[in-house]
């Protein structure tokens, strides 16, 4: 039986966590994740969940903690964001060649310097070749219904990945909102019992981890890999149906909206979603024809799906709130020209960077970027591949 509570984003994470039963718990506070650790510090004090609650001196360790208690057979969880993300770089890409199925929630943060605790997408853009799935929340129920999703995904024996599951930091983790919870029941059908990892540590049967890999076989391990990625692309419409049956909520890699004759469609991540789509609504009622693709998966990158999805578009914006010095565009536009290069539709893509540093992202602002896409489309031709949109002179 569901019940309707209101929840912040770092609270909808913490009582996901404690309904997925998990059983090591790594802790390191950072703005504005610090919520979810101390929330499921309470849970643990008063009994609510049986798991070990481990207080760490850094980000780093928090990984390290999780990614070896999973290798036991453990269902494990850690949060962070920003400078938190940063110092665990190196354990990412351990946790993932390990094939731990590790889940970390990320409060998106901007990343220093100079110091911000507000939101932006490049702690995780940063990490998005690490070899973790990526989810990103829009409100605050999708943050609380991607935290199980993320459970059944990484452990599927087919893929045996960590997942990372990103919410806004502030504009979600501190924003109270409406959140239908699923039962305890329900929770643990939708999330069979251990063990989580096929080949757990047993000293009764010793076996080595994360060895030396030398030159004729560290390239297969990296090839694993690129097939767990790979099979999940097959995994996660498997786990977002199974989690629609318990809940009546629907998911996908992505969310399009009034796309199918839409002219200009602009891709977003995160909390952004809901503002251009209401731009979608102003400017459909002037006759133009818009269009929105919110992405909730994106690594794996979805990428027939979107080719599928887009093919009748003329004009795609890429609107991101991070930013790849240097690089041709940002991450979602250099994915989106590189799917769309040897598809027989070519439509033009262009890339718009907004909200750094937690900057307001308006329904003005997204209605200037459809103008700006039509005008794209008048012209024929993109002029300047990268707009960061709202920066003063």
């Amino acid at each position: 039986m569901s019940k309707v509570v209101g929840l912040t984003g770092d609270e909808a994470v913490a009582y996901a966590v404690k309904q997925c039963d998990v059983d090591v718990i790594a802790a390191y506070p950072i703005t504005p994740q610090t919520v979810i650790v101390e929330k499921l510090s309470e849970f643990v004090a008063n009994g609510e969940i049986d798991a070990a609650f481990i207080p760490v001196e850094s980000e780093h360790s928090a990984l390290s903690v999780v990614t070896a208690a999973a290798l036991t057979g453990a269902r494990v969880f850690t949060a962070t964001c920003s400078q938190g993300l940063a110092l665990m770089f190196e354990i990412l890409y351990i946790a993932s060649g390990l094939r731990a199925p590790v889940v970390m929630a990320i409060a998106n943060r901007a990343l220093s310097a100079p110091i911000n605790i507000h939101c932006d997408h490049s702690d995780t853009m940063g990490a998005r070749d690490s070899g973790w799935i990526q989810l990103y929340a829009e409100n605050c129920q999708e943050v609380y219904d991607l935290i199980f999703q993320a459970y059944r995904i990484g452990e599927n024996p087919r893929v045996y990945l960590p997942v990372m599951v990103g919410l806004d930091g502030f504009t979600l983790s501190h924003t109270l909102e409406r959140v239908e919870m699923i039962s305890d029941e329900e929770a643990l059908r939708y999330l069979p019992r251990k063990p989580c990892y096929k080949y757990p540590v047993n000293p009764d049967n010793p076996a080595t981890y994360g060895p030396v890999g030398l030159p004729d076989f560290y390239f297969e391990f990296k090839a694993q890999q690129a097939h767990a990625m790979e099979e999940a692309l097959r995994v996660i419409p498997e786990a977002m149906k199974e989690f629609e049956k318990i809940s009546g909520r629907k998911y996908y890699f992505f969310e399009p909206y009034k796309v199918e004759d839409a002219e200009v469609v602009v891709v977003s991540m995160g909390s952004t979603a809901g503002t251009v789509r209401y731009a979608v609504k102003k400017l459909r009622k002037e006759g133009l024809k818009v269009g929105a693709l919110k992405l909730t998966v994106y690594r794996p990158f979805p990428e027939r799906e979107i080719l599928e999805t887009l093919e009748n578009a003329k004009v795609i914006i890429a609107l991101e709130r991070a930013l790849s010095f240097g690089a041709v565009g940002s991450p979602i536009f250099e994915d989106l020209r590189s799917a769309f290069y040897d598809y027989d539709k070519h439509p033009l893509i262009a890339n718009v960077v907004y909200g750094l540093g937690g900057r307001d992202f308006t329904v003005e602002d997204a209605i200037g970027v459809f103008k700006y896409g039509l005008e794209i489309a008048r012209k024929g031709k993109v002029e300047k591949k990268v707009i960061l949109w709202g920066v003063r002179e």
